[in-house]
């Protein structure tokens, strides 16, 4: 009874100051306070708070949902029962890299790494209590594509500890640690090696080995006679992917791009012929790539996301009757797809204006249920903005897709500073998920168009290789007619232009300001490449062959010279931000330093921020709030001034 006196008088004294403070708020600006007009935006720092969650791991009695969350401040595992309060499992400072549930679903193996380094070591954990026990200490290592066996008393893996830059196949006993390697270096098969399946019956495997970003070849591995055998046969650039060896152990369903339009489709193919059945029966429109396949662990099931130009939908059907099944009534970005034995699934859902959340739908009798809450930090997310798909046409006719974020009470003809974003791959794609920085940018008066150049996934295998080798700097003029579109379109002018972005979207940072030194007013370059010939002898050697593929090779210096954004740095004008990790394994940190110094001696504007404890971007909160903070302070300085000059 005390207590809860006790509560009720703090209560009051709660609700009578919010109500003083809101009365003094009205006497000053009338009977709409700013926070109910909209108009009190917190700093970049609140926003880079905004919560998420995405799904981890399913238990297969549907009791049990894991889900991967950086509410602590770095990327951790939660447990989540219907009895109990979200459990945090892991704890480790740098947070995760990987989780791989095992097949009963007491036990996990964990993958963790330090300051950004990548070297993933394997711990295995208990997932009741947390506790866990590390598998391998090799810190110049890397450990991952784990895949449990089915009696969940060893595990599958890759690893690159024989001589640092090929990836090779082993198994562990996780009850002494001992391991053997199972497959690699066997008839020239080395490389870039991970798994993709592990068959029902648990005596195959089915891998990957790239060659290229744009090129693999699929393997599968008898497990019991160490056996194995080739599964296609090209000469051509083509993409396997997300392969499922069904129960019958010939017939396998993935997705491939070696067809006409060069999309990744559904597709159909038997053990001991290469020859690939294309499967349009109408379950997915044959004009969209298809992004990801997956089965349901009785096989009953399949699952897919399309991508619609960006936009993620879910299609769910039957395996063996091919009936189609109700996807969840969400409207955004769909992911997941881990079913249950009741037939339900965890599907991860967010969009432009909504945080990553986690929700079970039952595509039978279509009970949808929110899982986990994201916090928005005290920020009204009805504020939050949705981008328009545009289209705008390049130097040689070819029309480029973007996406156009405004502000809520952007004026139409009156231009307002602008940010060009570049993404990172370059086979990689922007897609319209939620994105704290951006509603942060719009809602402080910025423009924002997203690219998606020549180069970029998602719109075949034609237009994401005609930025390759030499014609590298034709993804440069997609940016620059993209520039173009937005003035003459009067949505912004010179002066008030700004550009950024991280790892190859900071090359093209790097890129843009000295190939067109007068088009930008701001450039911020986040983990980017200045040199192509230091960035591929320092890169980690695993990735150095996959990276010359795309970027050209080391034995033509001449032309990596000539793309190089280094040697072009007197040209310059610029004022330049650069954003870096100090431990970063893809893109070491001396790209930054050469291009800081290299600006600096010609006098140009440049300042830099260098994170001791961090590799290729930022993973713990302090450094990310710290790395916007950076942003939004240098894109203000530089290009806010021209604007309200405009508005004056």
């Amino acid at each position: 009874m005390i207590l809860r006196s006790c509560y009720r008088m703090l209560l009051a004294v709660a609700m009578f100051t919010l109500a003083t403070t809101v009365l003094a708020e009205e006497t000053h600006q009338g009977k709409e306070t700013l926070l109910q007009k909209g108009k009190y935006i917190p700093d970049i720092g609140t926003f880079m708070q905004i919560g998420s969650a995405t799904p981890a791991g399913y238990t297969w009695d549907g009791k049990t949902v894991f889900f991967r969350s950086s509410m602590s401040g770095a990327s951790q595992i939660y447990r989540l029962t219907e009895e109990a309060w979200p459990y945090q499992l892991t704890t480790f400072e740098d947070g995760i890299d990987f989780f791989s549930l095992s097949w009963g679903g007491d036990m996990a193996i964990v993958g963790a790494s330090v300051g950004g380094s990548e070297q993933s070591q394997l711990y295995l954990m208990d997932t009741e209590t947390g506790r866990t026990y590390q598998l391998t200490d090799a810190h110049n290592i890397q450990f991952g594509s784990v895949v449990w066996a089915k009696d969940d008393r060893s595990i599958f893996y890759r690893s690159n500890e024989e001589n640092g830059r090929d990836f090779f196949i082993y198994r562990m006993d996780i009850t002494t640690s001992n391991y053997t390697k199972v497959f690699g270096d066997t008839a020239g098969v080395r490389g870039y090696i991970a798994i993709a399946d592990l068959s029902q019956d648990g005596n195959k495997l089915i891998l990957y080995n790239y060659t290229s970003n744009v090129n693999n070849d699929l393997y599968l591995l008898n497990l019991v006679t160490g056996d194995y055998q080739k599964l296609n046969d090209d000469d051509l650039d083509v993409l396997y992917e997300t392969p499922t060896l069904m129960p019958d152990n010939k017939t396998i369903w993935l997705l491939c791009n070696d067809n006409e339009d060069g999309i990744l489709r559904l597709a159909k193919m038997k053990v001991g012929s290469p020859k690939l059945r294309y499967i349009n029966d109408g379950w997915i429109d044959p004009k969209w790539e298809v992004d990801g396949l997956g089965f349901s662990r009785d096989y009953k099931y399949m699952v897919a996301q399309v991508n619609e130009e960006g936009y993620i939908r879910m299609k769910i059907r039957e395996t063996e009757s091919k009936r189609e099944l109700p996807s969840p009534p969400l409207d955004g970005m769909l992911g997941g797809g881990l079913f249950d034995q009741t037939g339900s699934c965890l599907i991860s859902f967010h969009g432009p204006t909504r945080a990553p959340d986690v929700w079970r739908w039952n595509p039978r009798t279509e009970e949808l249920t929110q899982l986990t809450f994201a916090i928005y930090a005290g920020i009204d997310r009805n504020l939050f903005t949705d981008p328009k798909l545009v289209h705008f046409t390049s130097f040689d006719d070819l029309e480029i897709p973007a996406f156009l974020y405004l502000p809520p009470d952007y004026t139409p003809g009156q231009p307002i500073p602008f940010i060009v974003h570049a993404h990172g791959g370059p086979e990689s794609q922007f897609k319209p998920s939620f994105a704290r920085n951006f509603q942060y940018l719009i809602l402080n008066g910025y423009g924002i168009l997203a690219v998606n150049p020549r180069g970029s996934s998602g719109y075949g295998r034609d237009y994401m290789n005609l930025d390759n080798y030499k014609n590298r700097k034709h993804s440069l003029m997609d940016y620059k007619a993209g520039v173009d579109w937005l003035i003459e379109n009067n949505y912004t002018r010179k002066g008030m232009i700004g550009i950024r972005g991280g790892s190859y979207g900071g090359y093209v940072v790097l890129g843009m300001i000295t190939e067109y030194p007068n088009l930008f007013s701001a450039a911020v370059d986040v983990v980017g490449i200045a040199n192509f010939k230091t960035f591929l002898e320092n890169t980690k050697p695993y990735r150095r062959a996959l990276r010359e593929s795309e970027y050209g090779p080391l034995s033509d210096p001449e032309f990596l010279k000539e793309i190089s954004p280094i040697h072009k740095a007197h040209l310059i004008k610029t004022p330049l931000l650069v954003i870096h990790g100090e431990n970063d394994p893809r893109v070491p940190v001396g790209e930054a330093r050469q291009i800081l110094q290299a600006v600096a001696e010609n006098g140009g504007v440049v300042d830099s921020l260098i994170f001791p404890d961090e590799g290729h971007g930022a993973s713990k909160r302090v450094n990310i709030i710290a790395l916007y903070r950076k942003q939004v302070a240098f894109f203000d300085s530089q290009l806010k001034a021209t604007a309200q000059k405009e508005k004056d």
